[in-house]
């Protein structure tokens, strides 16, 4: 087993590469083509006379899926799980999609999650939003040649729109580029060829950083500091590495833009607050809710989860800050059954080692999920195995049966090693489950990983009724 996912391991490096930078190039959801008509209501030709479309008859009454079988999970897994670059402390828990009582193959109590931790961010945004709510950055007047940006908390916010001919990201992003192309507008139609810009970043407030992550997050550019104004999450136009001051930076960017527009900038951007009955001239939109939750799963995006914790606090409690995030997340996730005992949550990407929670917090999660349809994005942003988002490089081990049959939320931490979400074994029955291990050996963490994955495969690669 150790020479194998030595073997992988150099595998995954080559073939992976960068590609874990470039999930916009890689990761395309493509909207389905809703001009196209439905075939059934489109009328025949003249002179061709056809019989009406009649549904057939069931040639077998609907098969029953048998019952989860403990024993098949059990044996199914077990191999993996007994892998010692996984540690001491090793969580497993596989539960039916529809309901049921779930098989708890190893471990109790609760794990750090992780990026896990993002399945209970984006389930509570979207239980206290709604999947079609937007997030809009406007410009305001606050005086004859005065004007403030003022952030809405857009977590994909663009310096500029992607250029003609690129590939174009998913989901598509509002841009402070646009916006001042617009404010120039308005503002020439009113006769103004000058002005001052000032910036808003509110209503976030709080530590921009998490008093529970690591010291070093922030300054090694692991994460941006958190603000409900910047552009690129933070990071600066040359792409590598975070900006001390996102706001500043993004209102630079704008003042540019507008300037390159036709309108004299006076000064530098500073910070400002935009008056409760200032006059809105010109504001973008960002995509939808749901969209924006695909894209979180997907690629395992720090800086937009912990936007999204804001926005759950705004929403929840009136306070968009760490603290008023994780109140407001414990908070619309009782409302809605999910059971939280033993959970403890500092923030909404997982970043925080402090977190904890157990297996059947996750399964509860994707369950709700499963059952709700304003929660489809959870399940629908789940990355592939061996396919795409940050499972497009793993799942190299394993059964092969299994590849393409699991979607999952992967966590990953120097010692944590973790994967949530849903496996359909080869007679169609899907499955939840989650599998947490916390205490892995500091240079085992990617065998770890490569342990979990073939876990997950056998799930998909086996017959479990």
């Amino acid at each position: 087993m150790r020479r194998t996912i030595g073997t992988v391991l150099v595998l995954a490096l080559v073939l992976g590469g960068l590609a874990a930078w470039h999930y916009d190039l890689l990761d395309r959801w493509l909207e389905p083509d809703s001009s196209s008509p439905d075939p059934a209501v489109i009328a025949p030709p003249p002179g061709l006379d056809l019989p009406a479309v009649v549904a057939p008859d069931a040639v077998a009454p609907a098969a029953r899926p048998s019952a989860l079988s403990a024993a098949k999970v059990r044996r199914a897994l077990a191999p993996y799980l007994a892998d010692p670059d996984l540690g001491r402390h090793v969580l497993a828990t596989v539960a039916p999609l529809s309901g049921g009582r779930p098989v708890v193959v190893g471990g109790a109590g609760a794990a750090v999650p992780a990026s896990t931790t993002k399945l209970v961010t984006s389930t509570a945004a979207l239980l206290a939003l709604g999947p079609d709510h937007t997030f809009r950055t406007t410009v305001v007047r606050a005086g004859p040649r005065r004007i403030v940006l003022v952030g809405g908390g857009d977590p994909f916010l663009a310096r500029a729109p992607a250029a003609a001919g690129d590939d174009q990201p998913y989901p598509a992003r509002a841009d402070v580029a646009t916006l001042a192309a617009r404010t120039a507008a308005a503002l020439r139609e009113q006769g103004v060829r000058r002005v001052r810009v000032e910036y808003d970043a509110g209503p976030f407030t709080g530590p921009s950083a998490s008093p529970q992550w690591e010291p070093d997050y922030v300054p090694d550019g692991v994460v941006s500091p958190i603000s409900s104004l910047w552009v690129d999450e933070g990071r600066p136009e040359a792409g590598f590495g975070r900006v001390a001051d996102p706001a500043a930076d993004a209102a630079r960017a704008f003042a540019a833009a507008l300037a390159a527009a036709g309108v004299a900038v006076t000064g530098a951007p500073a910070p400002g607050t935009a008056p409760p009955s200032g006059e809105a001239v010109a504001e973008v939109t960002s995509a939808p809710l749901s969209q924006v939750v695909e894209r979180v799963l997907m690629v395992s995006d720090n800086e937009a989860a912990e936007v999204l914790l804001r926005h759950v606090g705004l929403q929840m409690s009136g306070e968009a800050s760490f603290e008023g995030g994780r109140r407001g997340v414990v908070r619309v996730l009782r409302e809605a059954g999910v059971r939280l005992a033993g959970t403890t949550l500092y923030d909404g990407s997982g970043l925080s080692r402090r977190n904890r929670m157990s297996p059947a917090v996750l399964v509860d999660v994707l369950r709700l999920a499963s059952e709700r349809p304003e929660l489809a994005a959870v399940l629908s942003g789940l990355p592939v195995s061996g396919f795409n988002g940050s499972l497009a490089d793993r799942f190299l081990a394993g059964p092969a049966e299994g590849r393409g049959r699991v979607r999952a939320k992967t966590g990953t931490l120097t010692g944590v090693a973790s994967l949530a979400g849903v496996a359909t074994d080869v007679s169609g029955r899907p499955l939840l489950f989650v599998l947490m291990a916390d205490r892995v050996g500091r240079l085992k963490g990617t065998d770890a990983e490569v342990a979990l994955d073939a876990a997950a495969a056998a799930l998909g690669a086996c017959r479990c009724g």
